[in-house]
């Protein structure tokens, strides 16, 4: 397996396809760099170097007790980034991984980006609060964390029901993808993937989105059940200078999947834009 060791000695998976521009995958929670194989498989056969690395705690990559916080994700994927030198790189996050991607132009500035993709991100901050009335209440956030704690395989087959959007009515989601969320979410770390929720939920975001001056193309769904869009791809699009916002009618959280035709072609036009 390709894995380097961080700073602080915590080992990170990651995977490197194909050649050309590189364009740089940052995976939601629980998940890990396999959830973006649609968009890997189609990008690396459309003549782009594909990387994802599976985010510390998740996947194969080990399972430290500490550094399961915002700064640090970024601060791996600038690792990840240097060692292996990309330049002109297009950033891609999905869900908590546009937190990572936005915290990393945040913290380490865009030399080596040329364009962003926020894809059903956390941004700008998922948590209710005075400056943020439209974020979700903190005791839906308290919620996962007992869940976790009572039966974290349970709540990982439960979320993904909302994910993919397989509660609605007319839904067309298989149990074999429903499996697939469940699984990658068992192979993370309990305590990372516990962290993680106050990573993904109390991040402000803001700011940061408020320095990044790259052309960035932000996707949501409409009926996102995980993160709702107004106060998260609708708000981050008004923060950001240089962006393009792309709703999808009806599409849930999980759009890399349920919709990753029409997003793989969308990625494609933006990129090659």
């Amino acid at each position: 397996m390709s894995t380097f060791i961080t700073r602080d000695g915590t080992e990170l998976y990651y995977k490197d396809w194909g050649s050309g521009q590189p364009v740089v995958f940052s995976h939601g929670w629980p998940l890990n760099s396999d959830s973006w194989e649609a968009q890997m498989m189609f990008l690396a056969s459309n003549g782009y170097r594909v990387i994802a690395h599976d985010r510390r705690g998740h996947g194969r990559s080990s399972q430290p007790w500490d550094g399961n916080d915002m700064n640090t994700y970024a601060d791996d994927l600038a690792e990840l980034i240097e060692r292996l030198d990309l330049k002109d790189a297009v950033l891609l996050g999905f869900s908590t991984g546009g937190g990572e991607v936005t915290r990393y132009i945040g913290r380490h500035g865009a030399a080596r980006v040329a364009k962003l993709g926020l894809i059903s991100a956390v941004t700008p901050l998922m948590l209710k609060t005075a400056s943020n009335p439209g974020g979700l209440p903190i005791e839906v956030f308290d919620g996962f964390r007992q869940a976790s704690l009572a039966d974290r395989s349970q709540l990982y087959k439960d979320v993904a029901s909302a994910f993919f959007g397989a509660n609605r009515p007319g839904a067309k989601v298989s149990q074999g993808m429903i499996d697939w969320f469940w699984m990658q979410g068992m192979l993370a770390g309990h305590k990372n993937t516990y962290d993680c929720i106050k990573a993904f939920s109390e991040t402000d975001l803001s700011d940061d989105l408020r320095g990044i001056d790259v052309p960035t193309l932000v996707v949501h769904g409409d009926d996102d059940q995980v993160v709702p869009i107004e106060a998260a791809g609708i708000a981050a699009a008004k923060l950001l200078k240089n962006a393009q916002l792309l709703v999808y009618p009806g599409a849930p959280h999980g759009l890399t999947d349920t919709h990753k035709d029409r997003l793989n072609a969308d990625l494609l036009a933006f990129i090659q834009g």
